[in-house]
């Protein structure tokens, strides 16, 4: 069973670990543009923050979420960039303490969330801790463009593990989005932790189809913060080799992503 106060911990420390990143910004550097096509910084600190807020009034007041979602439903491939537009247009310092202030309620609705309790979303209904995890992954991975947008390379943690674990039990949810039938068997990943000594695994030893490689270029590819051409992890056959071009740990339509070769 995963562990809750963990996982808002590991929460709070990646939250922290951006807004170290940002919190030292001139208000004029929060425009600068980032690997995302029309997002500012702003634009990524202004999505986090939305979504945190959603993400805590699920956890409080599942009516009030259900009139969220009604109201964003005939909106449904454009309310979260309007979301991120919207919060992006307050000043730097405004949207920072909101930023804060939202995670912080999220953490505390999502503790006192009763045991064995699901949680409405925009998808299927997510524990405590599945809720969190998402949300780990996704200021990670905005992270990451914040860090290109700023050309600053950020040092990888074993919090990795929680995106990673994401990535692998998204497997299916990445072939469903492209409506693409999941291959029947399971595969085995072995991802290498930051650090270089622990080897992460899911999946049974003798699978025939297999991905291996470290945890962050995994992270970064489901993710899709880097091309698979430019990562080092290997697959080991057709099916593992097909999932590792469409992976995706995060809910709505595949992106774009980032083109091979982008990041030197």
């Amino acid at each position: 069973m995963a562990d809750l106060e963990a996982l808002l911990g590991d929460f709070a420390d990646e939250c922290a670990d951006l807004e170290r990143l940002v919190a030292p910004l001139a208000p004029q550097d929060w425009a600068r543009p980032t690997p995302a096509p029309g997002w500012s910084i702003a634009h990524q600190i202004g999505h986090l923050t939305w979504t945190d807020e959603i993400a805590a009034l699920s956890a409080s007041d599942a009516d009030e979420f259900a009139k969220q979602v009604a109201a964003a439903a005939p909106r449904a491939l454009t309310f979260v960039d309007e979301a991120a537009e919207e919060a992006a247009a307050a000043p730097p310092a405004e949207l920072l303490e909101r930023w804060r202030a939202g995670r912080k309620t999220l953490i505390e609705a999502l503790r006192a969330v009763p045991a064995g309790t699901k949680l409405p979303w925009f998808g299927p209904p997510m524990s405590p801790a599945s809720m969190i995890t998402a949300r780990l992954m996704e200021t990670w991975a905005h992270s990451q463009d914040v860090a290109d947008a700023l050309g600053v390379t950020r040092e990888p943690t074993s919090r990795l593990r929680s995106v990673a674990h994401l990535g692998v039990r998204t497997r299916n949810f990445a072939y469903s989005v492209r409506g693409k039938a999941a291959p029947a068997e399971e595969f085995r990943v072995e991802l290498t932790a930051p650090d270089g000594t622990t080897v992460w695994t899911w999946g049974p030893e003798d699978a025939a189809q297999r991905v291996t490689g470290p945890a962050l270029d995994f992270c970064l590819l489901v993710t899709q913060r880097r091309h698979l051409d430019d990562l080092a992890l290997r697959a080991v056959g057709a099916d593992a080799e097909e999932w590792l071009t469409i992976a995706q740990a995060f809910a709505g339509p595949s992106g774009e992503g980032r083109a091979a070769g982008q990041f030197a």
